[in-house]
């Protein structure tokens, strides 16, 4: 016991130890770094993983925020060239506002004779046969069948489907009407003169009170005429994004004289 006090007194006095102690240090330095290693990594897994979930719900809202927003965007060019006579016409002056759900697509079919799309929305959110469904960029089509939480949509492309439309250019109104085809549109029964051309946007009429009207549908494309035909063959390319749209827009039409 004397002897290690001794000792430690000429440590403390003369540092004879110090050495020692560096070595060991630099010894067990090792073992400790593998210790703490299990520790360093589980709180660096942890905080990443939390950070990633953050970024990830950012990106969500970020997303459905700037669906919504595309959706209040899209109007705005059918509106600039619409004129006092035109929303007389339609009554649709009123209409100020529609509301509008986000859902998403579960699954697509996209057979020659039938183009349906699944979503994820049904009875419980007040989904209706007959629902318009738009994308970011213009009208799909509407909701054929309804079950509680989840319903299956028509598109606008399917042979069956035809949306009233009007040119946005003069107000002429026609019908575009669904080829099976995922890149055009007929527009049937248009006389030889009338009045349309390559590159009119076509728009909901809002006739049949199915589709508020001013929503984009398609982009005129082709103009043939044939002297010896009544009828102009006119083809359109819809402006929603078939192939790749994810998330969709239910609108409920605005009620007569809503704020």
């Amino acid at each position: 016991m004397v002897a290690s006090i001794s000792l430690m007194t000429l440590d403390h006095r003369q540092h004879h130890l110090e050495g020692i102690r560096g070595g060991l240090s630099v010894l067990v330095y090792p073992l400790q770094y593998l210790v703490d290693l299990p520790f360093a990594i589980g709180g660096w897994a942890s905080e990443n993983l939390s950070t990633r979930t953050t970024l990830q719900n950012e990106n969500s809202e970020l997303r459905e925020r700037q669906l919504a927003l595309q959706f209040k965007l899209q109007k705005f060019e059918a509106l600039e060239s619409e004129n006092q006579r035109l929303r007389s016409l339609l009554q649709s002056s009123s209409r100020k506002w529609e509301r509008v759900l986000i859902a998403e697509l579960l699954q697509v079919d996209f057979d020659p004779f039938r183009h349906m799309v699944l979503l994820n929305k049904g009875g419980t959110d007040d989904v209706f046969e007959g629902h318009p469904l738009l994308d970011a960029h213009g009208v799909l089509g509407q909701v054929v069948h309804v079950s509680p939480l989840s319903s299956s949509a028509i598109l606008i492309t399917d042979p069956s489907h035809a949306v009233p439309v009007q040119v946005n250019r003069n107000g002429l109104r026609t019908l575009a009407v669904g080829t099976g085809e995922e890149e055009y549109l007929d527009i049937p029964h248009l006389p030889n003169n009338a009045d349309i051309q390559v590159g009119d946007l076509l728009v909901t009429s809002g006739l049949g009170l199915r589709f508020p009207p001013g929503y984009p549908v398609a982009t005129v494309t082709t103009i043939e005429k044939d002297p010896t035909e009544p009828f102009a063959m006119v083809h359109a390319t819809p402006m929603a994004h078939l192939k790749r749209t994810r998330e969709v827009l239910l609108v409920w039409p605005a009620e007569e004289g809503a704020e």
